[in-house]
């Protein structure tokens, strides 16, 4: 992604201390029905070429200018058991913006205003799910001596951050991207970049997918073999994605800067064995569906965090591969063509590829 003018390891556990403390039997008493549905996941990735190969930073969720994360969060106690209030988040302006969102039509986009809400008792409606989310930094701002993996990172902390604690609604993955954003806006060391998101939540509660997309990043869902639901890129023209910015002021007028409530949100069922793959255009810039599919099926109804790290390697090392070929009619030169502009070969990019079974 280098468009800006007009202006891109494991399953992390946590509970929020200090709020309240709980005796060790009530907390086996807890659900463990809802403690056993869970994804089981694994990363992979490569850099676009010239950047430095860093495997520290890759486990600690920055590939390149991407940036992804993995979170859980599992109540162990009922919504009547403890209340939060705003004087816990220190004021008004802290507290996350989420609210459950209403039923949409299932595998389509929706609009929902409901996510804008302000939710008062973060408490009052549990978040039991498991996060995942990739993020892909816009790489024009390198011309002005930004470094684009900022942005993308520090957006993905914060949801990784906000999901940890559980200061999020389980069906609500736009609402959690807001907050996300709106913590970098008003940090007082903001971060200038933009970036394109998308996440993804499994609900504990209802076994729905909840998936939120803004930009060329995105999803693929596979259930025997088939893809069963696919998110769809967001652009204002070729290889312009939407994004969300933050620009320097004397930069505003020249930056694309799309909001939040501008992403697609889809909601859909799922079942036991569904391999789910979440990444950014690296990879489907230079991998056609069917090969990705062909690999996901691989690994279909897969536990082994093993195997299914082999498979995300092998389709990480697919997309850096093609993406290397002068020759190959990618998906980005197909798209290219389309747009009336002559090219041919792969895309070098950075490749983040977060793929996922579900176990229920």
């Amino acid at each position: 992604m280098q468009a800006i003018v007009g202006l891109s390891r494991g399953l992390s556990r946590a509970f929020v201390n200090g709020v309240v403390s709980r005796s060790q039997s009530n907390a086996e008493a807890s659900s463990s029905s809802e403690a056993d549905q869970k994804l089981v996941t694994a990363v992979s990735g490569f850099s676009k070429p010239g950047s430095n190969y860093n495997i520290d930073n890759i486990l600690k969720g920055q590939i390149g200018d991407d940036a992804y994360f993995i979170a859980r969060h599992v109540d162990e106690w009922s919504q009547s058991d403890f209340h939060v209030s705003g004087s816990l988040l220190g004021s008004q302006e802290r507290e996350p913006e989420l609210s459950p969102s209403s039923s949409s039509s299932s595998s389509s986009p929706s609009s929902n205003p409901a996510d804008d809400a302000s939710l008062r008792n973060v408490s009052s409606v549990k978040g039991n799910a498991d996060v995942i989310g990739v993020a892909d930094g816009v790489g024009g701002w390198r011309d002005y001596g930004v470094d684009p993996g900022l942005f993308s990172n520090h957006l993905m902390r914060n949801c990784e951050r906000l999901v940890k604690a559980g200061f999020f609604i389980s069906n609500s993955p736009r609402a959690l991207l807001k907050q996300g954003f709106r913590e970098m806006q008003e940090s007082k060391a903001q971060v200038i970049g933009s970036s394109t998101a998308c996440l993804m939540m499994l609900s504990h509660s209802d076994l729905k997918l909840y998936t939120t997309n803004i930009g060329d990043s995105g999803f693929l869902v596979v259930r025997r073999g088939e893809v069963v639901h696919r998110s769809h890129e967001q652009q204002h023209y070729f290889n312009t994605p939407f994004q969300l910015s933050l620009p320097p002021t004397e930069l505003q007028s020249q930056v694309l800067a799309d909001r939040p409530e501008s992403a697609d949100q889809y909601e859909f069922s799922v079942e036991d064995g569904d391999v789910i793959l979440l990444a950014t255009d690296g990879l489907f810039d230079n991998v056609p569906d069917r090969l990705i599919v062909d690999e996901m099926a691989v690994v279909q109804h897969c536990k082994d965090e093993v195997r299914l790290q082999q498979c995300a390697n092998t389709i990480a090392l697919m997309a850096r591969k093609l993406s290397k070929d002068p020759k190959f009619l990618s998906p980005f030169a197909v798209n290219a063509l389309a747009a009336g502009i002559e090219t041919e070969g792969g895309k070098p990019d950075d490749i983040t590829v977060l793929l996922a079974t579900v176990s229920l």
